[in-house]
């Protein structure tokens, strides 16, 4: 069994502020530590529920921020950029893990929310429905069959997850207070739950209760940018652009 887990770095747990999460933030070297063991808790609970490999991606900002060498053993990383591909190396995957994700742009008083940029996009819609990381992500993993079985983050995360995706298995390792304040698991507690949640997650996989997301025939993704843009192809207004095609992959990333 092939579990598949991306990595995001805001719904990591013990991180509360944007300061753990950039590069020339106070606290980002806490913040990869803090990364680097939660994917090591959900990846041996993974080996201990029967995968026999686990895919990792570091898939926060440039794919750089997961401390190799304090990786578990029998874990394979995935680093740096991977143009054309949202989850390189996933082909064959049973199972996908949405680590560490955060809500969607414009989700009130939600820990760190936004959808892919802070700082260029205001709002996604993935045919008429506005969407965060959490609901395209998913929909790319069942271009290629594959289910997501389990999130973690915030309790904002979890009600956007859950509402898109019924059946994930949820973890939440933090409260939202609001943009950059949280109320957070102890270390040990929010351990114990990112286990317990992971192996709950992929006994349900086991049992065939995970189907993977069924896309549509075509899919239309707009985004609404956060400055007033050149002309470009798909531009639909000021802010805008609209692309529509059968691959959800090759629309969102342009491709």
């Amino acid at each position: 069994m092939k579990i598949y887990i991306f990595a995001d770095m805001e719904g990591i747990s013990g991180i509360s502020n944007s300061s753990f999460v950039l590069t020339d933030g106070s606290q980002y070297a806490l913040g990869r530590q803090y990364l680097t063991r939660d994917i090591n808790i959900c990846a041996q609970a993974c080996f201990d529920a029967g995968a026999t490999e686990v895919i990792v991606r570091d898939g926060h900002g440039a794919g750089v921020s997961v401390l190799w060498e304090k990786l578990i053993p029998g874990v394979k990383l995935i680093q740096g950029g991977s143009p054309g591909e949202r989850f390189s190396f996933c082909a064959g995957s049973d199972g996908m893990i949405l680590l560490g994700y955060h809500a969607m742009a414009g989700t009130q008083r939600a820990l760190l929310e936004h959808s892919y940029s802070s700082k260029s996009i205001q709002n996604i819609w993935m045919n008429g429905e506005r969407v965060g990381e959490f609901a395209i992500d998913t929909a790319i993993a069942g271009k290629y069959g594959i289910p997501v079985i389990m999130t973690s983050g915030c309790d904002k995360l979890c009600a956007e997850a859950k509402a898109f995706l019924p059946q994930v298995v949820t973890c939440q390792v933090k409260k939202s207070i609001t943009c950059q304040s949280a109320a957070l698991l102890a270390p040990a507690d929010a351990e114990k739950l990112l286990r317990e949640k992971t192996i709950e997650a992929i006994e349900k996989l086991k049992n065939g209760e995970m189907k993977p997301y069924k896309n549509p025939e075509t899919v239309t993704i707009r985004t609404e940018y956060m400055e007033r843009m050149e002309p470009a192809f798909g531009l639909v207004a000021d802010r805008t652009t609209e692309r529509t095609g059968t691959d959800i992959e090759k629309v969102f990333l342009n491709f």
